[in-house]
């Protein structure tokens, strides 16, 4: 075969390409509605997922779809620059990516903090939750994250005086209760995931009962979709060009760190970073030239993927076709689930974004970390994603200089000449620190620096020590005696150490 499976092969990943499917249709429909755009655009991005970077070298067992973690960007891009402007980002993100990839950069996304990445998939999940909680009761989900913090209140006031609200808040509830108990069933079947339990039962019990609650809308695939190769000259906008380099970095981040994650679930070949990357760009590529949602390897579909037993491409490939399948024979059924429940399986999604594990753990052996979490993720309820990430990283660059800059000044003076050791990193950061304790010394007698325990010097450091050493010996009856690190053969004093 051309993607290069074996038919042994095919025996295992036939059935795991099912429950991604599975998997995959309700997130697919659910992301769409929350995005603000028509939900055949999240199918498409699910089609293009599995057919298009299914096919392509990088990670075999990742799969790649529209991600609850781009909702809120994507929902702030239509708001301003409408599905044609989402086109172009997409597209534009896409290339970049496929750039980022071809130069070798995809591993170096690898080196961002896990506390700045928890931060922000925890900005997201509380984004999406605060969001889909109003469309539980039968309201619009707001266009902010603020504005959907502080109008909880007034979603409680409309349950308790609309019987309409309170019809969609009942079936937005059972649905995720549902989803929460067919998860802790002992004998649960194995392909049918909860969600999608729980989305069918809660479209029937409406359509049996009519309930009123409003459904979703559905134009149909081909009208759906709106082919465009750019319009280029809206990228002399930067507000635009900011918004691309969001999504290609947001994008390229939660991809390369779930397949990291996927690694570790399996014992197969191991994920080309920089191949992943220009198979997520092509994917984003040709999801922008038909108009689509962004796509982003996702972990929820993927870890379904290898606990189903898929052993190559194949299931991810076939995940693919089978949602194609399912859009172009039975479209209308999509146009039968009722909003509160997607709003459900969002709010589920997002929850499962929140790190309720990782920062327990945090606090209690790395606070720094935690901090850095926490104010990530404030940062994104408050501004935006893309803000939000570039304050976490800021903060984490300055509590890993702030940490690496340590110093540790000890003073005996209680013989003559005064011993005084410095040890750790000098840097900049630390030199009022050094500089107070040396200017009160006493006046009169000598000094034994032992710059020994020094790890590093850097220029600003040095040069105040060298200035201080001088000063001293200009006085002959005090002076400095130096000591640092020596070889076995020479015990000769050395000068203070240049900067690594």
């Amino acid at each position: 075969m051309g993607v290069g499976v074996r038919w042994s092969a095919v025996r295992a990943d036939l059935p795991a390409s099912l429950v991604v499917f599975l998997v995959a249709l309700p997130l697919c429909v659910g992301i769409a509605v929350a995005s603000g755009v028509p939900v055949e655009l999240g199918l498409v991005t699910g089609v293009v997922g599995g057919l298009v970077v299914g096919l392509m070298p990088g990670s075999s067992l990742q799969v790649s779809g529209p991600a609850a973690g781009l909702t809120v960007l994507v929902a702030e891009a239509v708001d301003r620059y409408g599905l044609a402007g989402l086109g172009t980002i997409v597209l534009v993100a896409g290339l970049l990516q496929i750039g980022l990839g071809l130069l070798r950069l995809g591993r170096w996304f690898r080196a961002i903090t896990v506390a700045v990445v928890h931060g922000m998939l925890t900005g997201i999940g509380l984004l999406l939750v605060a969001g889909q909680l109003h469309v539980l009761a039968g309201a619009d989900a707001p266009p902010t994250g603020i504005a959907g913090l502080t109008g909880l209140p007034a979603v409680v006031g409309a349950v308790t005086g609309s019987g309409t609200a309170r019809v969609s808040l009942a079936v937005g509830v059972a649905t995720l209760v549902l989803m929460l108990l067919w998860d802790t069933m002992p004998r649960r079947p194995g392909l049918v995931p909860g969600a999608l339990v729980a989305v069918v039962a809660a479209a029937g019990v409406s359509a049996v009962l009519r309930l009123p609650v409003d459904t979703i809308e559905v134009a149909g695939l081909l009208a759906a979709i709106e082919p465009s190769f750019g319009h280029w000259t809206a990228l002399t906008d930067p507000g635009l060009l900011a918004t691309i380099v969001t999504f290609a970095l947001v994008a390229s981040a939660e991809s390369l760190f779930s397949a990291a994650a996927i690694d570790r679930m399996h014992d197969g070949p191991r994920t080309d970073f920089d191949r992943e990357l220009v198979a997520q760009g092509t994917g984003n590529t040709v999801c922008g030239l038909l108009g689509a949602l962004p796509m982003t390897a996702v972990i929820v579909r993927s870890s379904a993927n290898v606990r189903a037993g898929a052993r190559t491409k194949a299931s991810r490939v076939l995940h693919g076709m089978w949602l194609l399948l399912f859009v172009a024979a039975v479209p209308g059924l999509v146009g039968l689930i009722p909003m509160p429940a997607l709003a459900a399986v969002l709010v589920h999604a997002g929850c499962k974004l929140l790190p309720w594990r990782v920062l327990p753990e945090l606090w209690r052996e790395h606070r720094g970390e935690a901090v850095v979490l926490v104010v990530t993720a404030a940062a994104i309820l408050g501004t935006d994603l893309f803000t939000g990430v570039l304050v976490g990283l800021g903060l984490a660059v300055a509590k890993t200089a702030w940490e690496t800059s340590h110093v540790r000044v000890t003073v005996h003076d209680d013989a003559d000449p005064v011993h005084v050791a410095i040890s750790g990193n000098a840097t900049f950061l630390r030199l009022p620190t050094i500089l107070t304790t040396l200017d009160g010394l006493p006046d009169d007698r000598r000094v034994r620096l032992d710059l020994g325990g020094l790890r590093h010097v850097d220029h600003a450091c040095r040069a105040a020590l060298d200035t201080w050493i001088e000063t001293q010996n200009r006085n002959a009856d005090v002076g400095v005696q130096v000591v640092t690190p020596r070889p076995a053969q020479d015990d000769r004093p050395r000068p203070v150490p240049a900067a690594d």
